[in-house]
Parts: structure tokens; C-alpha cells; sequence
């Protein structure tokens, strides 16, 4: 009772505003500490947001460098993909900046950096050129599929099947003087020997082309064996196909000879020729007369492909007459006559033509050291003999194709073909 009763006098004593004022005040104290304490709390999330953000931006340009030299997003390099980029960049730095307030110096480097490389791509457009790039990025362009500059790798739209020693580099390099044709340099062996490792391997090897050119490789082994037609059909039944034909003698001699220059200890032609040469018996086991039997490869390639997807191309008159030859091709590829006589001469060391030297090369482009060596003096009876045996296999390949190459002429072994 006494402690309630001193109560009531002391608050009877105090007036109730002064109460009121002295509650008040303890009650703002608290708040303005508790805001104090949101503020540093709110303080400390933005600067971590801010960081986050910066680290994004930054990567942005990782990002669009593995997107743009990725093999799978076949991006385009131009200079509207750049202005695009970098004004949706600017757009989200000023966003980040308008809610967070991101740093002013961020931002202005990555405009920077935008600014660089529009400018950059501008500069090589107005050139002409592609944009540079470092050392690093060089190495990194080597592997990109698709560019506005370079075009896109696809697979070959025509190949030369064959056949060895008939002409087939000749042909290549002549087509590849045409704008419109994209030729692999190296023969890839794809359908005889790396089959197994996928068409996306196979297409790798090919030259980027842009739209309108024709990608093409030559490997003459294709014709002679056995799966190619078949492997062939199913990546492309459409393709055209290109097989260069020689004197089946002539090509066999040709072939002996780049042999025997690798390998000089190898047998004479004649004993290589013979199962027994006294009895007459040919040894059609042999490669180098087993190719020259084109009617049975032929049959082969008849089973998958049409005659109107090949065209046969005379070894021999690809030496007389070279323009005349690749006015056929072009046609049979549906290219503007652009290769004619005008890119040739006549070799008289190497007995073969040669391209004209282009405008900006000091030399010809004529075929290697390993083109154009004199064959070996073969037996003229053993070169009477093979004749007679190829004889009605070649009336036979004739017949399949339409066309009369007119071998039997050239029974005496010293034609224009009588090089390697």
C-alpha cells in the first residue's frame, strides 16, 4: 500500500506532458539507431550486388568471344552484331547503375570497350579487311566454322574419285583457279581409310565457302575400292562425281614409275607384269593393272549413282587440249566458263601444261618434282600384250559410259601420256 501510494503522488507531481515529451524522445533515439543499422546493413548488400554485377559485366565479353569463335553458334562478325551487343550492354550497365547506383568509372569502361570494338570492326570493314586480332584470337579464328568473311565448312558437293596416275592433280589445280570452287589440297582418304572417324571430322578438313561456291576433294583411290560408292550414296546422293581416265598401259608404266622412284630395288615392269610371260598369263592382281580395269569399277559405282552424277574426264586430251577439258567440267558443275586457255602453257621440260602464273606470283604454278618423269623403256611385246588384254574391257567401259577414248591407238607406248 505504501509503495502504490508514493507512486500516485509522484506522477500527481510530474505534469503529463513532460511524460510524454521525455517517452517520445526515447522512442526516436531507438528509431534513428535501428535505421542507422538498416542503412549500414542496406549499404553493405549493395556494395555486394556491386560487385557481382561488375564480375558479370566482365565476363560479358568472355562470353561473346566464345560465342562468337564457337563452332556451334556459327555467330556472324558484323558491324551490326557489334552495335547491337555493345547497346545492349550499355543498356544493362545503365540499369545496374540507375538501381544500385553502379560506379560511374564502371560503366564508362565498358562503354569503352564497346566503343573500341565497334570502332575496330568499322575501321575493317572500310578496309575491306577482317577485323586483327591477337595472337591468341588468330589461333581461336583457325577453328570457326561460319564468318561473313570466310564462309562455312560443308561437305563436298563434287569429288574426284580417280583415277591414280590419270590426271587428277592436274584437274584439281586447274579447278581451283576458278572463284567459285573450294578444293581441299591434301587428298583426305575419307571414304577408304578414315571412314570411322565421322563425317563432322571429315567436314572439318574442308575450306570454308561462301554462298554460291562449290567445296570439292580429290582422292583417286576412292574409285577402286569397294565400299566408297556406298559410303558416298549416304552422305549425298546428289553429289557429282569426277573420275579422269588414262590409256589403262599408259597408266600402269605411270604408276610403275612413281614406284620405282621411291623404291628402287623393286622388280623390272615386265617381271611384275607376268604371272608366267612365257605363257602369256597377265597378273591382273597386280594394283597397278588392276586399276587400269575400270569397267569393273565402274560397275560398282553404277549401283548407287546414275551416269548423269559422273563425268569422265580424257587424261590424255587434259594434256593436248586443257581448256577444252575444263570447258566440260565446268558444265558438268554448273559453273561460268572462267578457266580457258588463256591460264595455260605448254611445259616442254615436264611434256604437260602449266597454270599461267597468277598476277601476284613470280613463278608458274606448274605440278611438282614428282609430275612429269620419263617412264622407264618397257619391252615392246610385254606393251602389246597388256593392249590385247585390256583390249575388251575397255570396249566394255565404252559402252557404259557413251564415249569411245580411243585407246587402241596408241599401241606403241610413246603417246602424249607417256609420263608420269
Amino acid at each position: 500500500m505504501a509503495f502504490w501510494s508514493s507512486t500516485s503522488v509522484f506522477t500527481s507531481k510530474v505534469p503529463r506532458k513532460i511524460l510524454f515529451m521525455f517517452t517520445l524522445s526515447l522512442s526516436v533515439t531507438y528509431l534513428f539507431y535501428s535505421l542507422m543499422s538498416c542503412y549500414n546493413s542496406f549499404q553493405f548488400q549493395e556494395n555486394y550486388v556491386y560487385q557481382g554485377r561488375l564480375v558479370t559485366e566482365e565476363t560479358t565479353f568472355v562470353t561473346l568471344r566464345e560465342k562468337l569463335y564457337s563452332t556451334s553458334s556459327q555467330v556472324y562478325l558484323d558491324e551490326e552484331f557489334v552495335e547491337r551487343t555493345a547497346t545492349e550492354q550499355t543498356i544493362a550497365v545503365s540499369s545496374v547503375r540507375n538501381s544500385v547506383g553502379i560506379d560511374e568509372r564502371t560503366a564508362g569502361w565498358v562503354r569503352a570497350q564497346a566503343a573500341t570494338t565497334r570502332s575496330a570492326a568499322a575501321a575493317a570493314a572500310a578496309a575491306g579487311e577482317p577485323p586483327e586480332f591477337s595472337t591468341t584470337d588468330s589461333e581461336l579464328r583457325r577453328a570457326v566454322n561460319c564468318t561473313s568473311d570466310y564462309g562455312v565448312k560443308k561437305l563436298p558437293q563434287a569429288i574426284i574419285i580417280g583415277v591414280k596416275k590419270g590426271g587428277t592433280r592436274a584437274l584439281l589445280e586447274a579447278l581451283r583457279v576458278h572463284p567459285d570452287v573450294r578444293a581441299v589440297g591434301n587428298e583426305p582418304h575419307f571414304f577408304d581409310r578414315n571412314y570411322e572417324k565421322g563425317l563432322d571430322w571429315y567436314r572439318e578438313l574442308m575450306p570454308s565457302t561462301l554462298e554460291g561456291q562449290i567445296t570439292m576433294e580429290k582422292t583417286p583411290s576412292y574409285f577402286v575400292t569397294n565400299s566408297a560408292p556406298k559410303r558416298i550414296h549416304s552422305m549425298a546422293r546428289d553429289i557429282k562425281l569426277i573420275i579422269v581416265v588414262r590409256n589403262p598401259v599408259t597408266r600402269a608404266i605411270s604408276d610403275y614409275t612413281q614406284t620405282l622412284s621411291k623404291r628402287p630395288e623393286i622388280p623390272t615392269f615386265e617381271v611384275l607384269a607376268f604371272k608366267n610371260r612365257t605363257l602369256g598369263l597377265i597378273d591382273a592382281s597386280w594394283s597397278a593393272l588392276r586399276i587400269g580395269i575400270y569397267a569393273l569399277h565402274l560397275e560398282s559405282w553404277m549401283q548407287y549413282f546414275p551416269l548423269s552424277q559422273m563425268h569422265f574426264v580424257s587424261g590424255e586430251r587434259l594434256i593436248v587440249d586443257p581448256a577444252g577439258e575444263m570447258a566440260k567440267v565446268q558444265d558438268f558443275l554448273g559453273l561460268k566458263c572462267i578457266v580457258t586457255d588463256k591460264h595455260f602453257y605448254f611445259n616442254k621440260t615436264k611434256g604437260f601444261p602449266c597454270l599461267k602464273k597468277p598476277e601476284d606470283s613470280s613463278t608458274p604454278r606448274c605440278l611438282g618434282k614428282s609430275k612429269g618423269r620419263t617412264h622407264p623403256k618397257i619391252d615392246p611385246d610385254v606393251i602389246r600384250r597388256l593392249h590385247k588384254f585390256y583390249k575388251p574391257f575397255n570396249m566394255m567401259f565404252y559402252q557404259m559410259t557413251g564415249q569411245n577414248f580411243q585407246w587402241e591407238l596408241e599401241e606403241d607406248g610413246n603417246s602424249p601420256g607417256s609420263r608420269d
